[in-house]
């Protein structure tokens, strides 16, 4: 019998048992990954147990994390049992440059080095902290910031000829879009950019802290420029709607009004733009800091040592997938040849009469994103 354990053992490797006898040996502590990733051709952040068909960036983090020695296997198959908690759930195709989840890991030695091997090049772990033990990290957040990314072109005016790749955004229109974006600003009733939700829901009233355009920029001889807007938290496809809702209206489809209308009880057609150029910037965690920033066991979760990793790993896989992908695929293009379909004149009344039948589940309560950003 003692031989036969003994050849068992043999059997395994060297370099494997040393691994788990490590990894065993190490303590487990709660802790926070700061994630960038490219998010195409992946359905969205959160894992989809029983769904292997639709890939998700947290399929392939689970999958270094147990080939790393950070936590066991059965912790893989059953995320609550490390304590797992994404910070947002970003959409289909939406990629992020600060993402934070927190977990329990074994910390191994070289740890960050150890996960980012078993990962592909698209998906890198930037960096990591010891938090308290009781921290999760979507309900510790205090806000988020997105940017959005988009060909400037989006915003001529649907009267004048376009010619995609030379166009280049003028002052004046800037400014106008500038004046559009800040409207957001503040505390609104955002029933109608997103799906399922009453007018009445109080869980479709966001705060939105900053919302502009920076200047445009000429890459691969098409211009683009970047939206920033930072709030608490968005619900599903919120941000997209409210950039879809400023073009129409900058292109000459809507009228002004309709930001006002839009935040009133009557249901408005507000279209949702593409998810491609939507990106995670950072979250924020104000308040902990605060707390156990400086406390002298846990440091702040602010990120400026890495920085300069983040700004590189824009420049190589973010930025460049965005743009190879408008400039192939048209996402943008295609989506502005739909918005003359949208109905933005009809009176409250006549909505009323269309949405009969969809009346019923826009009061259902939408399946939460709402603490939690799932654009």
């Amino acid at each position: 019998e003692e031989n036969g354990h003994q050849n068992k053992r043999l059997k395994r490797g060297a370099g494997e048992e040393e691994a788990e006898d490590q990894s065993k040996k190490s303590p487990k502590r709660k802790i926070v990954l700061l994630m960038a990733y490219s998010g195409k051709g992946y359905h969205g952040m959160q894992r989809n147990m029983g769904s292997s068909q639709f890939k998700t960036i947290e399929d392939d983090l689970v999958s270094a994390l147990v080939q790393s020695g950070c936590i066991p296997e059965n912790h893989g198959e059953d995320m609550k049992k490390m304590s797992f908690q994404r910070c947002a759930r970003t959409d289909k195709g939406v990629s992020a440059a600060g993402q934070i989840v927190s977990l329990k890991v074994r910390l191994i030695d070289d740890i960050l080095q150890k996960i980012n091997n078993h990962l592909p090049s698209h998906i890198r772990i930037l960096g990591l902290k010891r938090v308290t033990g009781g921290f999760n990290s979507k309900n510790k957040c205090d806000a988020r910031t997105y940017s959005y990314m988009l060909p400037t072109f989006a915003f001529a005016h649907k009267d004048h000829d376009v010619q995609e790749e030379v166009y280049r955004l003028d002052r004046e229109t800037l400014d106008r879009v500038n004046k559009l974006l800040s409207c957001y600003k503040g505390t609104h009733n955002f029933h109608n950019f997103t799906s399922q939700k009453g007018p009445r829901d109080p869980s479709a009233r966001r705060y939105i802290m900053e919302m502009y355009c920076g200047e445009p920029f000429v890459r691969e001889n098409m211009e683009f420029a970047v939206i920033k807007v930072k709030g608490q938290s968005f619900m599903m496809h919120q941000i997209r709607k409210m950039i879809g809702l400023v073009i129409a209206i900058v292109k000459g489809y809507a009228a002004e009004s309709i930001l006002e209308r839009s935040w009133g009880e009557e249901k408005v057609d507000v279209p949702k733009a593409p998810g491609l150029g939507l990106v995670l910037e950072r979250v924020h965690f104000e308040k902990y800091n605060r707390r156990f920033g400086n406390d002298g066991l846990h440091e702040p979760l602010e990120w400026t040592e890495e920085e300069e990793k983040i700004a590189v790993f824009k420049e190589q896989y973010i930025y460049p997938t965005i743009i190879n992908t408008e400039k192939e695929e048209k996402s943008m293009a295609n989506w502005l040849s739909t918005l003359p379909i949208h109905d933005f004149n009809s009176s409250a009344v006549e909505m009323q009469a269309n949405n009969k039948n969809s009346k019923n589940s826009s009061d259902l309560e939408g399946s939460d994103g709402c603490g939690d950003d799932s654009d």
